[in-house]
Parts: structure tokens; sequence; C-alpha cells
């Protein structure tokens, strides 16, 4: 941090739940948050961002069995049925050139593992969801009844920008424990060329997924990603959505009480919706080669009814 951007203190961080809400801000019954942010005109930049035609994935495969031991996932496993024999149709038993395969998925997507999208009924902060809705319109059978995944069905569509804080610090990846700060950011934007504005997606690239990619295995609750600093830099440019290659959070987040305060003020206060474990790899060497840090991003989460989130894989065309 500079001597104009002081570290904030634990209390300013608490503070952050009502200098930076946004309740009501898009009225009483607003479920959406800062997805308002992404205006038809948002919609038509960012279409207007494609200017070579090419698309990448920003999502982890989920592969068997390595991410259901690390994620307790049950991944997909293809049951091969050649001709069908056991089928109790009479039409698949005649015809015994036919077969198929089929899957059973049992996800818990939340973690530090699986690409995925968190909705602002994720986290609740004093017993209260984003637009003081209170934590009770959760029910451990029918999920939420309140800024679930689902208040993102038409999916998610805008601009991305990529800010490589790896290369601004000009290390293969931030070490675990180390937080990204506004000056970060700036100093990325001034790099690459690029400068975040109202209705941005905006992807933090830290490194982590290359250390994932050679094999690395982190121990442990640490890890690099947002510094609570950023929250107010986030609300001010009016960002619509933040992923990471992280988990979002730098942890320790270096505030005894509050454990994760980008999710916290983000998902409660903000209704900042957010990608988690995102694989930045491709996307990062895409818009180096190609000289251009943004793109049209779109995000679609599976329309799961009540609940928190959805695993998704975003795809960035630039």
């Amino acid at each position: 941090m500079t001597a104009d951007r002081p570290m904030p203190t634990q209390d300013d961080v608490l503070g952050y739940f009502n200098t930076l809400s946004n309740w009501g801000r898009w009225g009483d019954d607003d479920e959406c948050g800062t997805l308002n942010h992404i205006t038809d005109d948002v919609r038509a930049a960012a279409a207007r961002a494609v200017r070579h035609g090419r698309s990448v994935s920003c999502a982890w495969e989920i592969t068997v069995p390595q991410e259901m031991e690390r994620s307790t996932t049950a991944c997909p496993c293809a049951a091969d049925m050649p001709g069908a024999e056991n089928m109790p149709v009479a039409a698949f038993h005649a015809d015994r050139r036919w077969g198929f395969s089929s899957e059973q998925l049992q996800i818990s997507f939340h973690g530090n593992t699986i690409t995925h999208l968190d909705s602002p009924c994720h986290i609740f902060w004093d017993g209260m969801m984003y637009n003081g809705r209170s934590h009770s319109l959760v029910d451990g059978a029918t999920g939420s009844a309140w800024a679930a995944v689902t208040a993102a069905a038409n999916g998610i569509v805008t601009r991305g920008v990529l800010l490589d804080v790896a290369a601004v610090r000009d290390v293969p990846w931030l070490e675990p424990g180390q937080g990204v700060h506004p000056d970060d950011l700036e100093e990325a934007e001034r790099r690459q060329g690029v400068r975040v504005r109202p209705g941005d997606a905006v992807l933090l690239r830290t490194g982590f997924g290359r250390f994932r990619h050679e094999g690395g295995v982190v121990d442990g609750f640490a890890q690099a990603g947002w510094h609570a600093s950023c929250l107010p830099w986030l609300h001010e440019r009016g960002v619509a959505l933040i992923g990471a290659d992280t988990p979002q959070d730098v942890q320790p987040s270096g505030y005894a009480d509050v454990l994760m305060p980008v999710h916290a003020v983000s998902l409660v206060a903000m209704g900042l919706w957010m990608l988690d474990n995102c694989d930045l790899e491709a996307c990062a060497a895409t818009a180096a080669e190609l000289g251009q840090w943004d793109f049209q991003l779109a995000v679609a989460p599976v329309r799961f009814a009540g609940t928190s989130g959805s695993p998704v894989n975003p795809i960035a065309t630039f």
C-alpha cells in the first residue's frame, strides 16, 4: 500500500459492510446485486471486444479420482452399456447394435479445487444475506429462497479484464499469504494498456494456476489472493463480477475477526458475484500473444434451484 492508501484496519474492513453496501441500490427486491452493472450497452460493448475470434476456457477440468479425493466430489463415471441388454424396455432389447453411456453426478463444488460461481446467498454476516434478507430463507431441504444462482439464469455475458499481478511482480506465482492490493491492480492496468470500467468482470491472475499445472500441492489454508483493501476499488469501479485463480481471499486475511473479508463483504454487502478457482493460464498466454487484455466473458451457471452457486466453465473470447 502507498502513503495515499494506508492498509485498512479491522475496523475499516468491518465498516465496509456499511460504506460499500448496495442494499436497496437496485430496489428492495433485487437479488442480482452487481450484475445490474451489466446493462444492454455493456453487453454490446463486450461483443466489440471480440477482435480475433479466439476462445479459451478459464476452468479446470474435473478429473477422476483426483478431484474427488481433494474436494469430496464424485465426478462423471461413464458406464458402457453395449446393446443395453439389461434394459427393461423391449425396444432396447430388439436393437443389439445400439448402446450408450450414462453418468450420475454428485458435486460439492464449493472449496479450493473446482471452478465455480458463488451467488450472494453463499455467505451470511450477522445472520443476514445480501439486500437485508435473513439467513432463515435458506432451508436444508429446499435450498435458498433468496439470491440463489438462478438469479443469473440468463447467464453472465460482459467484458472481462485479466489483471496479471504475477507478471507485475515478475514472479511465476505469488506465494501463499501474499495479498493483492489496489496498487497492483493499477500497475497491471498501466502495463497492459487497459482500464477496468463499470460492468466489467475482473479476473485476477496470481500464478497459482501455473503452480497447479506444474504439480504443486498446497497444504493448509494459506493462499494468495485479493486483499480486503481492494474492496473499495472494486466498488468504485462498478465491477460486476470478480474471479481469481485461487479461492479469492488472501489467507491469512490479516484480520482476526473477519476470516474471509472479500467473500463476506462482496457477497453480503455488495452483492458482488465471484468466480472461484479459475485456471487463467491459457487466458493469460492468449492475452500476451495477442496483446489484448480484455475480451468477452461468458459464464452460464446450471439452473440448480435454490443453490448458492454452480460449477461453471467461463469462456473468454478475444
